[in-house]
């Protein structure tokens, strides 16, 4: 775990989604100790003329944007890795995608551990498990 889903304004390119999806993945294991192997990331891209903030298309504002969801299991991250990370999240993505309306979201859902899971197992079955060992 965990699921990450980036919704992108910006001109769409593979250069742009490789780094995106790498420094997703390399700050989620490094701030929130989430394993690489089970870091699954989704880019999405939204056209500017699709995308408003405080009422006017992305297009006419000359600025990129994006929006983070990212889920994890409740809680494995402090306060202090959360606000860590969504600091680095969107310092990296200024810095792929030039300058950033202020409206750029980072969203962490924590999910219940008997809420998710892989390979046909809930997070909490897994913790139960290694305790159990």
């Amino acid at each position: 775990m965990p699921y990450l889903n980036a919704r992108i304004c910006a001109p769409q390119s593979a250069e742009t989604t490789n780094k995106v999806a790498s420094f997703l993945t390399e700050l989620t294991a490094e701030v929130l100790g989430k394993k690489r192997e089970l870091t699954s990331v989704a880019i999405e891209y939204v056209p500017a003329n699709q995308w408003f903030i405080a009422g006017s298309s992305l297009s006419s504002q000359g600025l990129a944007t994006f929006y983070l969801d990212i889920k994890v299991t409740e809680g494995t991250n402090t306060k202090n890795e959360k606000a860590s990370y969504i600091k680095k999240i969107f310092a990296e993505f200024e810095s792929v995608l030039g300058s950033l309306n202020p409206a750029s979201y980072v969203v962490i859902h924590e999910v219940r551990a008997d809420s998710w899971g892989y390979e046909g197992a809930t997070q909490e079955f897994r913790y139960i498990k290694g305790k159990a060992l």
